[in-house]
């Protein structure tokens, strides 16, 4: 009885909620169930943007080109005014990717290099972008965070009315739900509803629609390209390209974007609705230089990832002699000679690689590696720490930050540092042994006995492991007997 009166309760609480926090679409004009404002929205676009730049499929960060990043911020701006949404605020980005892909969050849209490179013309980009753009203004991703809210508050609440204690919990889950939904692949109905509106945006442009038909052509061979680059077969090309992109092309989807451009009214051009020209002449640079990184620099870290390290040097002092000006190539330099314990000359690439673009986080990393690798942890910590406050979410950085801090007896200091490694690896063979000496040297048992069972239960024969069983012996006790009180 009291399950079916706590049932009876939370279906007419649910119907209450969705009265209240129900939002008009601004594509539709229709009501639908919202539970993120338009500030979270903007807020988790900021929150989730460096790692979404930096490490998301391709990663790499900005491409720096000034000159051609306003030219397309212009348009993209453009793109924003006519929207259904004009007063979000909207940055813009290439992001420094030979991958062929585009995306958007609120607040923030980016195009890689690699797929920037392969288009023809303004109209085609206008209708990249205006695509992406379309997803922020029908609040696609807003839509799959509350999506999955309703269902962690249906998970919740059948906790409570079995008698769980979860239910307490639900709001502090509620911040992650969001930042995971963003990298969620959006529904077909989504995706054809990005597609009308990215071809809207460009008929209020003066573009002309049937650019979109050649921009979904480009992508998919830009796609099939790049996957055999990497050296996926043909058979493997559908599941590549749909992993590449966030938005899978068909010969489908081209269909559906025909039968909509023929029911459009006639569309008034802008000169010739494609602006080819003058798009060819603003991007003939990063075209120039996207063949350079898909010549050496991808296949320096194909190299690298095989361990062919004289392959990968050769490959990058070719790139390198053609085109000295770019941070990624110095970086990637500096990791072979790092590899190659060549200190003095990986630390001179990083220097270059930061003359070049001051917010390369790889270069930072590089560095602070280079001063660990010499036991100079204190000179290293800086360079740990810079690239940190521009990427939060990188990894390796904050792993070996906290070593550094570890060795020098900072445990403190180390130890949220060390938990980010322990959280994204948890299988790590040594992280929770380094976690346990470091919690117990600031003297929370509880939280180094932990620890160490943890190492036991993933790596308990190496030296670590085996100092971890030690520890867990002489501190049984004192768990046992604080659990007894």
């Amino acid at each position: 009885m009291r399950i079916k009166y706590f049932l009876r309760f939370t279906i007419i609480g649910f119907v209450a909620f969705f009265l209240i926090n129900c939002a008009i679409n601004p594509v539709t004009g229709q009501k639908q169930l919202m539970f993120v404002s338009e500030s979270q929205e903007i807020e988790l676009g900021r929150e989730f943007y460096p790692s979404a730049l930096w490490g998301d499929v391709g990663g790499g960060g900005e491409f720096r080109d000034e000159q051609l990043k306003k030219y397309l911020k212009d348009i993209v701006l453009n793109i924003q005014a006519v929207s259904h949404r004009p007063n979000l605020p909207v940055d813009f980005a290439i992001q420094n990717s030979s991958i062929p892909n585009a995306w958007a969050i609120p607040g923030h849209v980016v195009i890689t290099r690699g797929l920037l490179a392969g288009l023809e013309s303004e109209a085609e980009f206008v209708f990249v972008m205006g695509h992406e753009m379309g997803h922020v203004a029908a609040r696609h991703s807003a839509s799959q965070m509350t999506y999955g809210m309703l269902q962690q508050i249906g998970l919740g609440a059948a906790g409570v009315a079995l008698g769980g204690s979860e239910y307490a919990g639900l709001a502090m889950n509620v911040g992650a739900i969001g930042s995971s939904l963003l990298l969620l692949k959006y529904s077909r109905s989504d995706e054809l509803e990005a597609d009308e509106l990215g071809i809207q945006y460009m008929a209020k442009l003066g573009y002309d629609p049937k650019n979109a038909i050649d921009a979904h052509k480009r992508l998919e061979k830009l796609s099939r390209d790049y996957a055999k680059s990497v050296g996926k077969d043909s058979a493997e090309g559908g599941f590549f390209q749909d992993l590449l992109s966030t938005h899978p092309r068909t010969s489908v989807r081209i269909d559906e974007i025909e039968a909509m451009i023929r029911r459009m009214s006639t569309v008034r051009l802008s000169g010739d609705g494609t602006r080819k020209r003058e798009f060819q002449n603003k991007t003939e640079r990063v075209r120039n230089i996207n063949e350079l990184y898909l010549k050496y620099y991808d296949k320096a870290a194909r190299a690298v990832e095989a361990k062919k390290l004289e392959d990968a040097e050769t490959l990058i002092d070719k790139a390198i002699m053609e085109d000295g000006m770019q941070a990624p190539f110095h970086t990637m330099r500096g990791f072979i000679r790092l590899k190659n314990k060549e200190y003095s000359s990986a630390e001179q690439s990083f220097h270059v690689a930061l003359s070049l673009d001051k917010e390369y986080v790889p270069a930072y990393r590089g560095m602070g590696m280079v001063h660990y690798s010499q036991e100079e942890y204190s000179d290293g910590i800086q360079y740990f720490e810079k690239g940190i406050s521009i990427f939060p979410g990188d990894v390796a950085s904050h792993y070996v930050l906290g070593l550094s801090y570890y060795r020098l007896d900072k445990n403190k200091q180390a130890i949220p540092h060390l938990n980010v490694m322990a959280d994204a690896q948890p299988k790590h063979p040594e992280i929770h042994g380094i976690l346990g000496i470091c919690y117990e040297n600031i003297n929370d048992i509880s939280s180094a006995y932990n620890e160490y069972v943890k190492q036991l239960q993933v790596e308990p024969n190496n030296k670590v492991g085996r100092h971890a069983a030690k520890r867990v012996a002489a501190l049984r006790p004192y768990i046992q007997q604080r659990k007894s009180r």
